[in-house]
Order: C-alpha cells, then sequence, then structure tokens
C-alpha cells in the first residue's frame, strides 16, 4: 500500500509507514542539515526522529540506541562514525534568549540538527529542512507534510 500520494502528504498514521518514511529520509539527509519539525504535542515527530536515528546508526554499523524524547534535558547527542547527531527539543523554551545560550547553530559542520518545535527560530540557517506534522480533522490519522522542494526525493522510494 503507497503512503503517499501526488501531493507531498505522507500517510504516517500506522507506526510501520512512519518508520519506512524516517528511513528513505535519512537516505536523504547529510552533515550541515539541519530539520525543522512542526506539529502538535503526539502527532509523531519523536517516533519519526527515533526511526531516523536508529537507520542512521544502523547505515553506520553503530549499536542502535534509545532514542528517548529530550523534552526534559532540552538536547540529546547521538555520535557515528563522521556525523554527530543533535536532537533538541524546544517546547520548553520561553523566549529567545533561552535558545541564544545553547548556540545550536556554532560549527554545524559535522553534525545534522534535528528540531522540534523550532518556531522560536526567527533566523533560519542555509540547508534547513522543514517537516510538518498534521492530524487530520478526525484527530485519527497522522499526516507528513514535505514541502515541494525536497518532494522529489522521496517520489521514487514512498511508491
Amino acid at each position: 500500500m503507497p503512503i503517499a500520494t501526488n501531493s507531498s502528504r505522507l500517510n504516517i498514521s500506522k507506526e510501520k509507514d512512519t518508520k519506512k518514511t524516517a528511513e528513505i529520509f535519512s537516505k536523504n539527509i547529510q552533515k550541515g542539515d539541519v530539520v525543522f519539525f512542526y506539529g502538535e504535542v503526539g502527532v509523531g515527530k519523536t517516533t519519526f526522529i527515533k526511526y531516523l536515528i536508529n537507520h542512521l546508526q544502523k547505515k553506520n554499523d553503530e549499536e542502535l540506541t534509545e532514542i528517548p524524547s529530550p523534552t526534559f534535558s532540552i538536547l540529546n547527542e547521538y555520535k557515528l562514525s563522521e556525523i554527530e547527531i543533535v536532537h533538541l527539543d524546544l517546547y520548553r523554551l520561553k523566549n529567545k534568549e533561552e535558545l541564544e545560550n545553547l548556540s545550536i547553530f556554532e560549527d554545524k559542520s559535522n553534525k545534522i540538527l534535528l528540531i522540534e518545535w523550532p518556531e522560536l527560530i526567527k533566523e533560519k540557517p542555509d540547508s534547513t529542512i522543514d517537516l510538518y506534522f498534521k492530524y487530520d480533522e478526525d484527530l485519527n490519522s497522522r499526516f507528513l507534510i514535505i514541502p515541494s522542494e525536497y518532494q522529489y526525493k522521496f517520489e521514487d522510494e514512498i511508491k
């Protein structure tokens, strides 16, 4: 069963579809990329990130680790052979000053930054990818909306 339509709206209502989409996305992400994850609580952002990081670990012959939400710690870091993955959850930050104290965009050349709740960030760095996680009207279905400039990377693999 395909998980996408002709648009960039991917059905991730089932966890297996979230996993498959995250694994496909992991093939297209590289050092220096910053990914912003938008969406309501419980819509699947952290689950997507868990599968994304685990697939990158697997691809780099690293041991798979637990990927907890960084809601309380603000950030979790994962080292791969040549890449550091930084998973941030900015939900608890209250103002721009708290964000600036994290210095998250300093020397991102060997990092992949995965940022949940990026609304406080007003100036996006280069190579930012925005992913939008949405509930359907009945709240029983979830979708990932990928901007059209990145959709071409997924078209062949999601059919």
